[in-house]
C-alpha cells in the first residue's frame, strides 16, 4: 500500500489539534492526551512557538503518556533547529514509538520571533528537505519510516509537499480550500486540515471566542494573504474579522452542527480533520476536554472510502500563484 494511504488508514478520519497542551503543566497535558486517546481520536497534532514547550520534547512526553494514538508536529518550524537536529529527533521518536510519530514541518511566519528571514519560504523548505535527505544518522533506526508532511496553504508549497513528502497539513482553512487542495495533490498524498471549533450554540458567546482566534491569525501577514486568496476582502478583515469570515473559518454551534463541518472537510477530500477546540483566555484544557466529550458522539464513526475522494475541483479565481 502507498505509505501515505497506510498512514491515512492508521490515523482515521478525526484527530485533535491543541495549542493548550503547550501551556499546561506536563502532568496535566499528559493526562489530557491519554483521555483524548480514550475518546477514540486517531492523532494528536501539536504546534510550536518560541515561548512554549520545545516540540520534540513535548512529543516524547505525549507519546510516553499514551499507547497507540499518533502524535504529529503541526508544525515544527524549520527556523528553530537545523536539519540534523530535526532528523535525529524524528528518528529517536520513531524508533521508540514505531508508527506513532509524524514529522510536520513548515516555514511558520515572520512574526514567530525566530530571527530568521521568511522572504523565500518555498526555497527555504525545499533546501531543508534536501538537508534532511542527506543528513547521516547512526543511531538505532525506526522499524517504520517516520512520515513527513508540510504546512502548505498555497499552490507551490502544496506541490512541494505532494512531490517530496507524504502530504499536507493545512491550518485556518474552510472546506472549499480542502477541496482545491485535494484536487492539486491528487488521490494519494495525505491531507489533514485543522478545523477550529467552539461547541456552543449561543451565537454571541461562540462568535466572541471564535473571533478572538481569528483576530490572532489576522495579525500575521501570511494568514492575511491566505484569506484574501480565499476571496475575503477589506470589509472581512476589519474589526477582527467579519461574521462571514469568522463563520467560514470556525465551526460553532451544537455538536451536530460542528460535526457537520467536519464532514464537509471529509467529503471535500480530507483524510483526517484535526479538530481544534477554542477557549477563552484562562479556561485551558478543562474547557477543551468538555467540548470534546460533547462533540465526540456526533462525529463520523467510519472511514471514508478512497473512491469517494474527489479527483477534481474548481480552482477559485482569487487564488494566486504564491506559496
Amino acid at each position: 500500500m502507498n505509505p501515505a494511504r497506510e498512514l491515512a488508514d492508521r490515523i482515521g478520519p478525526v484527530g485533535i489539534w491543541l495549542a493548550a497542551l503547550a501551556e499546561a503543566p506536563a502532568v496535566i497535558g499528559m493526562a489530557a492526551a491519554a483521555e483524548i486517546e480514550e475518546l477514540g481520536y486517531g492523532a494528536l497534532w501539536i504546534g510550536e512557538s518560541p515561548a512554549h514547550k520545545e516540540i520534540f520534547t513535548h512529543s516524547a512526553l505525549l507519546l510516553g503518556a499514551t499507547s497507540h494514538i499518533t502524535v504529529a508536529t503541526g508544525i515544527a518550524t524549520i527556523w528553530a533547529r537545523d536539519a540534523a537536529a530535526t532528523n535525529a529527533a524524528a528518528h529517536t521518536l520513531g524508533e521508540a514509538h514505531p508508527g506513532r510519530f509524524v514529522l510536520g514541518l513548515g516555514a511558520s511566519h515572520a512574526e514567530a520571533g525566530r530571527g530568521q528571514g521568511h522572504d523565500r519560504p518555498l526555497t527555504a523548505v525545499r533546501d531543508y528537505l534536501d538537508a534532511l535527505d542527506r543528513t547521516p544518522y547512526r543511531g538505532p533506526r525506526p522499524t517504520k519510516t517516520v512520515p513527513r508532511v508540510l504546512a502548505a496553504l498555497r499552490p507551490r508549497m502544496q506541490e512541494l509537499a505532494r512531490d517530496r513528502t507524504s502530504g499536507v497539513h493545512s491550518f485556518f482553512v474552510p472546506p472549499t480550500h480542502t477541496a482545491v487542495t485535494r484536487a492539486r495533490l491528487g488521490p494519494d498524498p495525505l491531507l489533514v486540515p485543522e478545523q477550529a471549533v467552539v461547541v456552543d450554540p449561543d451565537p454571541q458567546t461562540a462568535r466572541a471566542v471564535a473571533r478572538e482566534h481569528v483576530a490572532t491569525r489576522l495579525a500575521l501577514r501570511n494568514y492575511v494573504n491566505h484569506v484574501r486568496a480565499l476571496g475575503f476582502g477589506d470589509e472581512d478583515l476589519a474589526c477582527h474579522g467579519s461574521d462571514r469570515l469568522v463563520d467560514a473559518l470556525v465551526a460553532w454551534g451544537n455538536p451536530a452542527t460542528v460535526a457537520a463541518r467536519i464532514g464537509e472537510h471529509l467529503d471535500a477530500g480530507a483524510d483526517q480533520v484535526a479538530i481544534h477546540p477554542l477557549t477563552t483566555q484562562g479556561q485551558g484544557l478543562s474547557r477543551v476536554l468538555d467540548q470534546l466529550r460533547e462533540l465526540t458522539p456526533a462525529l463520523p464513526p467510519h472511514k471514508r472510502a478512497p473512491d469517494k475522494r474527489p479527483l477534481t475541483a474548481a480552482r477559485p479565481a482569487t487564488e494566486g500563484p504564491t506559496t
